[in-house]
C-alpha cells in the first residue's frame, strides 16, 4: 500500500538534533525526576476481578478515573458490594470523602469502567460508566459543585438519580469507551464508539451548560483492508486518546482493529495494525490528517476512513500485536505524543499468543511528532513484562514519562531528544495487578504525578485500591 511506504520513508528518515527534537527545552532545564510524596487510600475492599486481562477499577484507557479541578482531586471506582463510588479530596490530604450514586454494576466485564468529566460552563461534574456494547449509566452533580469545594459538603443529595440517557438524549443501544474532553470554551464532550469490536464507529456528544447534543458519527466501519494474508472489510477505530492543547486543537492518535481473522498470520493474535493521527481545529466538526487535508466530518457523510490517505504516521501490520486505547500526550507547543507498544520484527514476525508474546517481548515506543513537522519513535529499553497498557505524561519542561504495568515509571528528558529513557522508580512496595489510572489533569497544575492502582489479588477476593503522588521537576 503506497500510503504506507511513504510514511514509513519519513520515520525512517527522521534523524534529528535533540535541540530540534524538542523545540522548546533549554540547557538550563531540569531533566525527568520523581519524588514520592504520598500514598492514600481509597477502598480498602475495592471490587475485583479479572477480565480482558484487567480491571474495571484500573483500566488504563478511563478518561477519567481519577481527576482534578480547582484545588481538588477526584477519583472513581466500584465498591467490594459493586456500587460506583466518588471520592474527593483536597490536593495533598491523606483522606477522601466518598459519596455512593445510586449504581450497583451488573457484570463482571472489566471494560464497563466509570468515567468523569467537568463541564466548566456550569460546575457539574460527570460521570458516565457501565457500558460495553450495551447500554449506559449517567449521573451528574448539581450545578456549582466543582467551583465550590471547599463551601459545598460531598453529600449523596449533591448528585442526581442515575440515567439510562443524558438528560432524554439516548444516542445509542451499543455504546462503549466513553470519554469526556473539556473544551477550551467551556463545554464538555464525550466521545465514545457505537456497536461493537471490529465494527464499530466513534462519535461525539456535547453539552454546552444546559443541555446534550449528539454531534454523530466521524469515523467509518467499512471499506477494505488488505494484509499480506488475506482481506477485511469491516473494523473499528480505537483511540489512543482525545486531548485539546494550550491551542485549542483537538488531536487524537488511534489504531485500526479488523473484524477479519484472515490479515493475520495466525488467529493466536489480534488484528489490531497501524498508529494514525487525525487533528480538529473546530472542536471535532472537522478531522484533518497530518498534513492538514479534511478526512472526515462529524455528522455527516465523509467519514475518517481506513483507505484515506495520510492517516498512518507508524505502520505496522497486524501480526506484531499492537496495543490499542494506549496513551497521548500534548507538550507545551501543542505537538502530540503517543505511546504504542506490540512485539518488534526482531522477535519474530508472527505472534501466535497476544498475552504471552507481549509479556515475554512487547516494548514500549514514544511516538511523537518535532518541531520540524517530522515524526519520530523511540523505543523505550523496557521489557513489558505484561500484555497491558503503558500511559504517558509531559511536565511543565517537556520532559516525557511513561507509566508501566505495576506502577513502574520510566522517564526521558526533553533536552536529549527523548533519546535518555531510564527508570525513575521500579515500582516496588506497590504489589500493584498491572494498568493504572493516570490523573493526566494534574500535572499542569502543581506540578504532581498522581495514579490509582489497585493491589493484586485472585479471583474475585477484594483488594486494596490506592493514590500515590510523585513530585515533578519544579
Amino acid at each position: 500500500m503506497h500510503r504506507r511506504t511513504l510514511l514509513a520513508a519519513a520515520l525512517a528518515g527522521a534523524v534529528v538534533t535533540p535541540a530540534l527534537a524538542s523545540g522548546t527545552a533549554r540547557a538550563a532545564d531540569p531533566g525527568p525526576s520523581v519524588t514520592r510524596t504520598g500514598t492514600t487510600t481509597l477502598d480498602g475492599q475495592a471490587l475485583f476481578f479479572v477480565s480482558y486481562d484487567g480491571l474495571v477499577n484500573n483500566n488504563a484507557f478511563q478518561k477519567n478515573g481519577l481527576l482534578t479541578y480547582k484545588g481538588y482531586q477526584y477519583a472513581v471506582w466500584y465498591t467490594a458490594d459493586r456500587g460506583a463510588v466518588v471520592g474527593r479530596r483536597a490536593l495533598g490530604a491523606s483522606t477522601w470523602a466518598t459519596v455512593k450514586v445510586g449504581h450497583t454494576l451488573r457484570y463482571n466485564d472489566s471494560h464497563n469502567v466509570i468515567s468523569m468529566g467537568v463541564s466548566k460552563a456550569d460546575g457539574r461534574l460527570h460521570l458516565n460508566m457501565d457500558s460495553h456494547s450495551d447500554g449506559f449509566t449517567y449521573v451528574k452533580s448539581v450545578a456549582g459543585l466543582m467551583d465550590n469545594p471547599a463551601g459545598l459538603s460531598w453529600t449523596a443529595s449533591r448528585f442526581g438519580a442515575p440515567q439510562s440517557t443524558l438528560d432524554g438524549l439516548a444516542l445509542t443501544s451499543q455504546f462503549t469507551y466513553p470519554q469526556f474532553v473539556s473544551t477550551p470554551d467551556g463545554k464538555l464532550q464525550l466521545s465514545y464508539r457505537v456497536a461493537v469490536s471490529g465494527n464499530g464507529r466513534n462519535a461525539l456528544a456535547e453539552y454546552d451548560g444546559t443541555k446534550w447534543t449528539d454531534l454523530g458519527e466521524w469515523s467509518s466501519s467499512t471499506g477494505t483492508y488488505t494484509s499480506e494474508h488475506g482481506s477485511s472489510t469491516a473494523r473499528n477505530m480505537y483511540l489512543h486518546g482525545i486531548d485539546y492543547d494550550r491551542n485549542g486543537r483537538l488531536h487524537s492518535f488511534f489504531t485500526w482493529r479488523e473484524q477479519n481473522a484472515a490479515v493475520m498470520c495466525n488467529s493466536g493474535g489480534i488484528t489490531n495494525h497501524d498508529t494514525g493521527y487525525v487533528y480538529s481545529d473546530d472542536r471535532g466538526r472537522t478531522w484533518r490528517n497530518n498534513a492538514g487535508t479534511v478526512v472526515g466530518v462529524t455528522g455527516g457523510s465523509d467519514k475518517v476512513s481506513v483507505t484515506d490517505a495520510g492517516l498512518v504516521v507508524d505502520p505496522l501490520n497486524p501480526d506484531h500485536s499492537l496495543m490499542n486505547q494506549e496513551s497521548q500526550f500534548t507538550d507545551s507547543a501543542g505537538r502530540p505524543h503517543a505511546i504504542i507498544s506490540y512485539v518488534p520484527g526482531r522477535f519474530g514476525q508472527c505472534t501466535t499468543n497476544y498475552v504471552a508474546n507481549r509479556t515475554a517481548n512487547g516494548r514500549a515506543f514514544h511516538v511523537r511528532r518535532n518541531a520540524s513537522g517530522t515524526w519520530q519513535k523511540t523505543e523505550i529499553p523496557v521489557p513489558l513484562n505484561s500484555s497491558q497498557r503503558t500511559k504517558l505524561i509531559l511536565d511543565k519542561y517537556d520532559n516525557a514519562y511513561a507509566v508501566f504495568p505495576f506502577g513502574r515509571i520510566a522517564g526521558a528528558s526533553a533536552a536529549s531528544g527523548y533519546t535518555d529513557w531510564r527508570i525513575l522508580f521500579d515500582g516496588s512496595g506497590l504489589n500493584a495487578f498491572g494498568e493504572v489510572v493516570i490523573d493526566e489533569t494534574r500535572v499542569a497544575q502543581d506540578g504532581v504525578l498522581s495514579f490509582m492502582y489497585q493491589e493484586k489479588s485472585s479471583g474475585t477476593t477484594p483488594s486494596a485500591l490506592h493514590v500515590i503522588d510523585f513530585r515533578l521537576p519544579a
